[in-house]
């Protein structure tokens, strides 16, 4: 009989490589979605699908962060081995919009399933992960930031993270639980978000180089983030799980790009070439040349005529609505302990994470663009 596990925010990029992972394993694996009038799962609806990999081995629940007797009753009924805690607000700029929302999904959410644990008597059992994020350190005092390094929260998600943080450091010291966290750096992949910075890059570019999008409205280009893929991250997630003894652990690659480096990188890989220049708000990035036969093999030729006679024009720009009110300068982490103890070790470069997003997007970008020239009259004929 293989493990259970419970995965909050199951419907997440995470969730979903974290489920299907787990499921490969030999795990029945239970996932948290909220209620909505639209269906949410598409990042999971293939293990469904696939037969090999769904026989009854995911098992989806309604259930909200912010109401503990769900979160009690759906521990009670599955009695997990294993709990991920992925769900939250995690969109910092959101965060300063609903700020009361993110701290009770975010901060109190994590006690709710603690406590949870504790008073069904499932600490000798249960063990528990806690997505905890970068964006603790805020306010960097320390490079590159590890696992003792102080934190300096810089937003309303940060700081409800931080409080779930030490609420799990409490839980483990003072009842003695398995509870651990995970202090993953940013973590991307076609799955991610589409308003969360890198996906807005790869699907704009793509859009740009299908000339459906003019242009990309950019907020603070020289924040510098530590940027690794989420199959190599959820993998972190289960081995922390499978250690003897309960711990905390900082997952990132170590390296650090600025955004706007992430956009000159991405172009590259469609064969567009950007110049920056200016600073600020009044920054713009520039196509200065086409690599001709890579945007063909990577685009197609039928679009490389347009994407010429945009030489010289700006196709990036700032806009200061996108800026944070605290802004978070640069994050780059040390995961020299999950290294050893872990033996975690990225697959992915910053490269070949560019060139999955891209790839994915490009992809999804010219249906859409099939469709708005007209192709979709001669779908619906063969259909």
């Amino acid at each position: 009989m293989g493990k259970v596990a419970l995965i909050t925010g199951i419907t997440g990029q995470d969730g979903a490589y974290l489920s299907e992972y787990l499921i490969k394993k030999g795990y029945t694996v239970h996932g948290i979605k909220r209620r909505a009038s639209l269906f949410n799962t598409d990042r999971i609806d293939h293990l469904y699908q696939d037969p090999q990999l769904n026989d009854r081995n995911l098992i989806l629940h309604y259930g909200d962060m912010t109401d503990s007797m769900n979160i009690t009753r759906i521990i009670s009924d599955i009695q997990p081995d294993e709990i991920y805690n992925l769900a939250a607000q995690s969109h910092v700029k959101v965060s300063f919009d609903t700020p009361e929302y993110t701290a009770n999904v975010d901060g109190l959410g994590t006690l709710r399933i603690l406590e949870a644990v504790r008073l069904l008597k499932l600490t000798e059992k249960t063990r528990i992960y806690q997505a905890s994020t970068s964006e603790l350190y805020g306010l960097v005092q320390e490079i590159p930031q590890k696992e003792t390094t102080p934190f300096y929260p810089r937003s309303p998600y940060a700081v409800a993270k931080m409080y779930a943080y030490w609420i799990t450091v409490n839980y483990r010291e003072a009842y003695n639980m398995f509870a651990c966290n995970g202090i993953l750096f940013n973590h991307e992949s076609p799955l991610r978000g589409e308003t969360f910075v890198t996906r807005k890059v790869t699907r704009a570019l793509s859009r740009i180089a299908l000339g459906i999008q003019g242009e990309v409205y950019m907020g603070n280009l020289s924040s510098k983030r530590d940027w690794g893929h989420a199959k190599d991250y959820i993998k972190a997630m289960y081995l922390i799980l499978q250690q003897d003894q309960p711990d905390d652990y900082v997952i990132a690659t170590g390296v650090t790009t600025t955004i706007r480096d992430f956009i000159s990188r991405a172009f590259k890989e469609i064969g567009v070439i950007v110049e920056f220049r200016g600073e600020g708000a009044n920054e713009t990035g520039e196509i200065i040349g086409i690599d001709k036969d890579l945007f063909v093999d990577k685009i197609g030729e039928a679009y490389l005529a347009a994407i010429q006679s945009r030489i010289g024009e700006k196709v990036v720009k700032v806009d200061p609505k996108y800026f944070r009110p605290t802004e978070v300068e640069l994050l780059i982490g040390d995961a020299t302990k999950a290294r050893t103890k872990l033996s975690w070790e990225p697959q992915y470069t910053l490269d070949t994470l560019i060139k999955d997003m891209m790839t994915s997007d490009v992809k999804a970008m010219k249906k859409e663009a099939y469709l708005r020239d007209g192709g979709y009259r001669i779908m619906n004929y063969f259909e």
